[in-house]
């Protein structure tokens, strides 16, 4: 078994559109990136190259390179999903914790947890998503993830 730890911080920004777990979420700003800003798919795709120690988003989507300016966060989860079986391993399952003042995130909860599980090809039954306020922490500007997946080594044939 491995465990993987990801985590990620983008700040609020006017003129583009927010997207949390591959949903996009109605508010009038959105998370500042080099790609889309999907700062849970991000937090995702390191929990799950770290659980195979195969570097950092960074390592293969660097924000320095123009090709991945505005680019879809799916394709980071797909690129950490072939690492993860490449090495071996399938997930379990993945917990999350979203750190943002607004929007709520209660009722958006299970459409992000299904787009995840979508994504990631497990049961939506296998992905947690909850949020929290910042509670004066001073980061009301930004959205926060936390992310922490579980792997277990796939069955030999």
């Amino acid at each position: 078994m491995r465990i993987g730890y990801g985590w990620d911080s983008h700040e609020f920004k006017s003129g583009v559109p927010l997207r949390i777990g591959g949903v996009e979420v109605p508010h009038p700003k959105g998370l500042a990136g080099h790609s889309d800003g999907d700062v849970l798919l991000h937090a995702i795709t390191d929990a799950l190259l770290g659980a195979v120690a195969a570097g950092d988003i960074g390592t293969f989507f660097p924000p320095t390179d123009p090709h991945w300016k505005g680019a879809d966060s799916a394709v980071f989860i797909a690129e950490a999903s072939r690492r993860v079986a490449g090495a071996g391993f399938r997930i379990v399952n993945l917990d999350s914790t979203l750190i943002l003042s607004e929007p709520k995130i209660g009722p958006l909860a299970h459409k992000i947890q299904k787009r995840v599980a979508e994504l990631l090809g497990i049961d939506a039954g296998a992905v947690g998503i909850k949020a929290k306020t910042p509670e004066g922490m001073g980061t009301e500007n930004a959205a926060i993830a936390h992310v922490v997946v579980l792997l277990e080594r796939k069955p030999e044939r």
